[in-house]
């Protein structure tokens, strides 16, 4: 129950800052998710940092390690909002940004999660 309650907290403060950077960056105007994909890579760097570190050290117990990485980071990044924007994408057209944010956020997500760990070095 302990473990579901780290979580829970992780996951909401994760959802309402993604949900605050997605108010600040999106733009209506011209459809560009910078909300979503700065939240995603963002989410990306702090796990590949937090499990990097935790794998390090002692430092981190499973407690924080659930806050942190499965609740916060979890409630931060969102791969339902990002196929959602997909899907706009495509039934709008628009093929290219489709093809350009679907590609950018996984390689710039799979770099920032080895950016993380490999931050940790130096810690």
């Amino acid at each position: 129950m302990k473990s579901l309650l780290f979580v829970f907290i992780g996951g909401g403060f994760g959802s309402v800052l993604r949900f605050l950077i997605g108010k600040w960056l999106n733009n209506s105007e011209n459809g560009i998710p910078y909300g979503t994909f700065a939240a995603n890579i963002l989410g990306s760097l702090f796990i590949g940092f937090i499990l990097g570190y935790a794998a390090k050290t002692d430092a981190l117990s499973q407690n924080h390690t659930l806050l942190l990485a499965t609740g916060f980071c979890g409630g931060f990044t969102t791969f339902s909002t990002f196929a959602y924007e997909n899907h706009i994408f495509l039934k709008s057209g628009d093929f290219i940004s489709f093809a350009f944010y679907t590609i950018a956020s996984f390689v710039v997500g799979f770099l920032a999660v080895f950016a993380g760990m490999y931050l940790v070095k130096f810690i």
